[in-house]
């Protein structure tokens, strides 16, 4: 792993992969903190939306499940949605995270 100062006070770790695999952003361990654990679920959320816009779950016309297909598609783009939010998502959980802390140090 390679540490990388950011601009704010926090390190973050860069993880090499395997040959052709891109760098994964890993940050700092919040396992527990309730407002990284909401950053995330929002995340989350706004990941399971783009999803669905991008079509993904949507009943296919040829050996699709047909009405338990539909019922049950939205936890699957829920679980996918969860796991990419839990490996580094796109950077909005960390987005939040920090206007989330930057409120709560104002607030005092």
């Amino acid at each position: 792993m390679v540490a990388l100062k950011s601009k704010e006070l926090e390190t973050f770790m860069i993880e090499i992969g395997p040959a052709g695999s891109l760098p994964v952003a890993v940050a700092p361990n919040r396992t527990g903190d309730p407002v990284w654990i909401a950053a995330q679920k929002l995340e989350a959320a706004f990941l399971s939306e783009m999803l669905k816009s991008a079509g993904l779950g949507a009943a296919r016309e040829t050996f699709g499940g047909g009405a338990g297909e539909e019922q049950f598609s939205s936890f699957l783009r829920q679980a996918q949605a969860d796991e990419m939010a839990r490996a580094g998502g796109i950077g909005l959980a960390e987005s939040i995270y920090r206007s989330m802390m930057k409120g709560v140090e104002t607030n005092g």
